[in-house]
């Protein structure tokens, strides 16, 4: 037991930096099989960032590809036509599929920011709105 004792407060009184760096690995957050990537010889990655107040949403729209969205802060709601509701939480991630008309909001009380990763033909619009 005493042993143990010594064990431990010597292991406490090391300091944190006397200990080597450790290797910093990826932590992985989503996976998903997706249709409608572009297929051209080049494609052109655009990161993009966005921020909501509570209340605020999205234009009515579609993606020729998809997207992927990771939320920073807040919770993101995805209404896609035809599907119930997504709710994406700070720390996760979601992929809104191609072709389908959709809608996100901050219905939460607090910010929304969001990263969101499209990868299109170069030039392609990032989205395309629908007019009712």
């Amino acid at each position: 037991m005493r042993q143990l004792l010594a064990l431990l407060f010597s292991l406490a009184a090391t300091p944190l930096a006397a200990q080597e760096p450790s290797l910093a690995r990826p932590n992985l957050l989503l996976r998903e099989v997706v249709t409608g990537m572009p297929r051209g010889e080049r494609q052109e990655v655009q990161v993009l960032t966005a921020s909501f107040r509570p209340g605020d949403r999205t234009v009515f729209h579609t993606h020729r590809h998809p997207v992927t969205v990771y939320v920073l802060e807040g919770a993101f709601t995805l209404e896609m036509e035809g599907r119930a509701p997504a709710l994406v939480r700070a720390g996760e991630a979601l992929v809104e599929p191609p072709g389908v008309r959709m809608t996100g909001y901050n219905r939460a009380e607090g910010p929304l920011r969001v990263i969101i990763v499209y990868v299109s033909e170069p030039g392609m619009p990032f989205l395309d709105p629908i007019h009712p």
